[in-house]
């Protein structure tokens, strides 16, 4: 269901930040070095960045694939470097667990992340309908940042579609890893992108005239 060379991966997770240690009522002093954490709300509701996480598939155990830990990891890095940042992880249940973003969610959370920073989407089954579903979501929030996180061979589709979709989208650094470990493998996920871009740019284009010409004949008939 999602892109990702989950099989062909390495098992062994990579290592995601954790979260900078909680400051006491006083909070750190000012020459200790801590970094300072992060707050348990987000201010005045106007989060710094959102960052959307593109969903992989879930391992039959139920555990997140390498695939989907190495994007939750990119997140999270970039996440540090915000003072409020909002996470919407995006993906529905696949055939195994439960849906990518509730196992995105508790990666979001065991790497000190708080739940009001996460907005999970449950509803996408691939790369178009989560973009899609995450640019509801969106409209609804700030203009902000939107940070599209996902691996390296993938991002030019996801930005390009949040931008199609109306979003001021733009690409969080990738984990520093291939997309599979067999050469073959690699060129088969870079390959099968060139296709995709245009046949999902022009669905989405497509979605975009409909939504707006529903929604001038609902505003006329209203």
């Amino acid at each position: 269901m999602r892109n990702g060379a989950d099989e062909s991966q390495p098992l062994g997770p990579p290592v995601i930040p954790q979260a900078p240690p909680q400051a006491t009522a006083s909070g750190p002093s000012p020459d200790s070095g801590a970094p300072d954490p992060i707050p348990d709300s987000v201010p005045d509701g106007v989060p710094s960045g959102i960052i959307v996480i593109f969903g992989a598939a879930v391992r039959p155990d139920g555990r997140p694939s390498a695939t989907l830990r190495h994007r939750v990891s990119a997140a999270a890095a970039l996440g540090r470097r915000m003072e409020r940042p909002v996470f919407i992880p995006t993906g529905a249940k696949g055939r195994f667990g439960e849906a990518e973003a509730a196992v995105m969610d508790a990666l979001l959370r065991e790497a000190g992340f708080t739940r009001v920073r996460i907005i999970r989407e449950e509803s996408g089954t691939d790369t178009l309908s989560s973009a899609r579903a995450v640019a509801r979501i969106v409209r609804d929030l700030p203009t902000v940042p939107v940070y599209a996180c996902t691996s390296a061979y993938h991002l030019p589709r996801c930005v390009l579609l949040l931008r199609l979709a109306g979003l001021p989208a733009r690409a969080c650094p990738p984990a520093d890893v291939p997309a599979a470990t067999g050469r073959i493998k690699r060129w088969y996920w870079r390959l099968r992108e060139i296709p995709a871009i245009p046949y999902d740019a022009v669905l989405m284009l497509w979605h975009r005239t409909l939504e707006t010409s529903l929604g001038g004949a609902t505003r006329r008939g209203g």
